[in-house]
Parts: structure tokens; C-alpha cells; sequence
């Protein structure tokens, strides 16, 4: 079965985390660096940032303007503990949120998609919160381009047709099983 959405977002924390040749071309795919703890090194970066683009890949990379800017990256992804205010620049925003007070940020920042975290209960939290996909439902009637995140694995990829987005993104199912790109055409 296929999951058919307009967007798929995918997140890397290195260049190595993700063979880009076994995923098909298709314009559908948005690869989202975010590397927080070590230094990657620029060339290998700008390197994987030409191949994104020879199979048709959108790149972003998070919370560093610098580093987009080198890469010539497509635009700039904004975690929700980033409140800096981005509004007046010409790349395509996105960020993340975890309720509806992040979301009203994330639109004043100027991002055009926001990610709303925790779609479905993930494993390493096991006391948090999640919406479901009923709840997702009802916040996307409000907000005009909001894609699910968090606790999307093999066993409920199926249940992403019952959402009301245009796409959704996958944080640690990527890492765990690269090959689950391939499911979703």
C-alpha cells in the first residue's frame, strides 16, 4: 500500500545517514539537515546539497542561516525553541511546533509549513503527550499548512491517509530503516 501525500519531509544529521540513490527522484521530497552536536564538514555538505539537487530534492537546513546561505540551500527549517524572527528573508520557512502557542510563533516568524510534533505516541517519551489523528484533524481546520511529525514508524504508516495534510515528515524511522523511502511511492 502507498501512502499518497504532496510532500515528504525526511530528517538527516549528517550526509551519511541517508543514501540518496536508493530513494526514487520525484520533486515530492524534502530533505531537512539538522545537526546539532558535531560539525559537518562544508564540502561534504555542499556535495550532498548538488546531489539533492540533480534528483530533485529540496534541502533545508535548520536554525542556521550561515550555513543555508553556503549550501545554497532551497530554504530554512526553524525548530520551535528557535524564536528569532526570519519574516524578511527571501527563503522558504518552515518550522516546528508542539502546540497551538508554538504554531501563532512559527506564522509570525514567517513560515509557510509548520510541523506539528508527536502525530502518534513515540517509545523513548512515554509520558507525553501526542494528538492523534483526530486532533490533528481539528487543528489543521484552523491552521492552513500544518504536516504531521512524530511516532510514524512501519506499523502505523497506513493511518497517514486519514490525515488531512498534504504531506508529513519522518525524524527517527529514517534513521532506523532508510528503506521505508521506498514504501511511500
Amino acid at each position: 500500500m502507498f501512502i499518497i501525500k504532496n510532500n515528504y519531509y525526511f530528517y538527516i544529521e549528517n550526509t551519511q545517514s541517508l543514501d540518496l540513490d536508493c530513494i526514487k527522484k520525484n520533486k515530492k521530497i524534502s530533505i531537512i539537515y539538522r545537526n546539532n552536536e558535531e560539525q559537518e564538514n562544508y564540502i561534504d555538505l555542499y556535495k550532498f546539497r548538488q546531489k539533492c539537487r540533480i534528483n530533485n530534492f529540496k534541502f533545508y537546513v535548520a536554525n542556521n542561516f550561515k550555513l543555508a546561505a553556503y549550501c545554497k540551500a532551497d530554504g530554512l527549517y526553524l525548530s520551535s525553541y528557535n524564536k528569532k524572527f526570519y519574516s524578511k528573508l527571501k527563503y522558504n520557512l518552515i518550522g516546528s511546533a508542539h502546540n497551538t502557542k508554538e504554531i501563532y510563533e512559527k506564522i509570525k516568524q514567517g513560515c509557510k509549513t509548520i510541523f506539528l510534533s508527536r502525530l502518534f505516541k513515540v517509545s523513548y517519551k512515554s509520558n507525553q503527550d501526542y494528538l492523534g489523528v483526530v486532533k490533528f484533524n481539528l487543528l489543521k481546520k484552523k491552521h492552513i499548512d500544518l504536516v504531521p511529525l512524530g511516532g510514524i514508524n512501519n506499523s502505523n504508516l497506513l493511518m497517514l491517509n486519514m490525515v488531512n495534510s498534504n504531506g508529513f515528515a519522518l525524524l527517527s524511522e529514517i534513521k532506523k530503516k532508510p528503506v521505508i523511502a521506498n514504501r511511500l511511492f
